[in-house]
């Protein structure tokens, strides 16, 4: 059996967990343009999932089922961003999911708010459901209870959101903290995430590789195909907007990320970005 090596951090530092991932990765490459030291929590594993930080390696990098133990060496930490998750919308597995999604959520909030550190996790505009019940994060709680969401992912995200927002009514919370609902992110790094990579990124390889693009036919018989609208957000929007909640005095919140007004999916995909890694 291989002994662990336990390396002490003097310096303060931001942990990232999923710092390894389509936006950790590009979050961790802003920290690092500003100098700022970075402990990440993810797995690369046997994958091209390391490119993502070739340019600009981590301080640290731990396994996420260490983070308990990492924390009980009691680290300077500046702020914890939450990133990590099972994101995919086709999960399967609830126990699973609950304890990374929920449970693993719920541990860094408690610690953040036992030591008077800043806490940024990732929610998920898939807690709206099909958006009957509105997108009002600002509602009351009763109302924000509301919230159906479609899948196990976003039922996960939305019952660490209900419980955190409970939790600050009651004055059991980070000095600071955000919870960010991303819609439909896609930039550079996004390329390891399968089946869960962007539309707008799949389209792309399409257009590029001169295959024609295929999209479904609009059911909604007054929007003619082609003509549907998602929620796009290119990455670099994302990483200011956490930059931004980092450097903010005081902030008590989820938001959603998305743009004013959704565009249509087709002219979106015909002027899209290169999403190959950064």
């Amino acid at each position: 059996m291989t002994d662990r090596i336990h390396l002490t951090i003097s310096a303060p530092m931001i942990l990232v967990t999923g710092g390894a991932g389509f936006i950790g990765s590009n979050l961790h490459a802003a920290l690092w343009a500003r100098d700022t030291e970075t402990v990440l929590a993810d797995r690369l594993r046997e994958g091209d999932k390391w490119r993502n930080l070739r340019r600009h390696p981590p301080t640290r990098l731990i396994d996420p089922d260490d983070l308990v133990d990492f924390l009980d060496t009691y680290p300077p930490l500046e702020a914890i961003i939450h990133l990590g998750a099972i994101s995919e919308t086709t999960a399967r597995d609830g126990d699973l999911v609950w304890r990374t999604n929920v449970a693993l959520s719920q541990i860094l909030w408690n610690w953040c708010a036992d030591h008077s550190v800043p806490f940024i996790y990732a929610s998920s505009a898939a807690t709206y459901g099909d958006g009957s019940n509105g997108f009002d994060d600002a509602a009351p709680l009763a109302t924000l209870r509301k919230f159906a969401p479609l899948n196990l992912y976003g039922w996960s995200k939305h019952a660490f959101d209900l419980w955190a927002l409970a939790q600050a009514a009651a004055g059991k919370a980070p000095p600071h903290w955000a919870g960010l609902k991303f819609f439909n992110v896609f930039g550079p790094n996004e390329y390891h995430k399968g089946p869960m990579v962007s539309v707008i990124k799949v389209k792309h390889d399409e257009l590029r590789s001169g295959k024609p693009i295929t999209l479904f036919r609009s059911d909604q018989p007054h929007i003619p195909d082609g003509a549907q609208q998602r929620d796009f957000i290119w990455i670099d929007d994302v990483i200011d907007i956490m930059l931004h909640l980092l450097d903010a005095p005081k902030a008590a919140i989820t938001i959603s990320l998305a743009p004013s007004a959704p565009p249509m999916i087709a002219p979106s995909i015909s002027s899209s970005c290169p999403c190959h890694p950064a």
